[in-house]
């Protein structure tokens, strides 16, 4: 039997490890400078908790912003606890790292997405307004589960 090191897989899990680390960091001492996120998640992921309202009116994915207020930061192994303001209504978020699809920071034009095989596959990423700044090949590899690239930050701006 011919055994194979899956680099997708492991890439997958040292994103999300740096992901958890900045976000241990800043519920430790706060956002340094103008540093910001974008996050962008699937609603639909099994464990992710978020109010009802807020998952009919995101019904496949959300990106919330985690610049100016933001309280209840608890970070864990498998993900995140958080209380956003959405217009006037403080709202508590528990955001599984494996559902995390964008982490982007632009304060310093930093940018992961996270891809699983089979999604989109009519798509190609590379095609259209979306582009990848500094986008890793894609692996053909099918029995590669997830890939991590770097984002273009023009698709967060206005």
């Amino acid at each position: 039997m011919s055994r194979s090191i899956d680099y997708g897989s492991l890439m997958h899990r040292a994103m999300r490890g740096l992901i958890q680390e900045v976000l241990a960091d800043v519920s430790d001492n706060g956002l340094p400078g103008t540093h910001h996120f974008f996050i962008t998640f699937d609603t639909t992921h099994p464990d992710a908790q978020l109010a009802d309202w807020l998952r009919d009116r995101y019904p496949a994915e959300m990106t919330v912003v985690m610049q100016h207020w933001f309280d209840n930061l608890d970070v864990g192994d498998d993900g995140f606890s958080i209380t956003l303001n959405f217009g006037d209504a403080p709202e508590p978020l528990y955001i599984p790292y494996d559902a995390i699809k964008t982490f982007v920071d632009p304060s310093v034009e930093f940018g992961l997405r996270f891809e699983t095989h089979g999604e989109d596959d009519d798509d190609d990423p590379d095609e259209g307004p979306g582009d990848h700044a500094d986008a890793e090949p894609q692996d053909d590899d099918e029995t590669t589960a997830h890939d991590a690239e770097v984002v273009s930050l023009d698709s967060f701006r206005k």
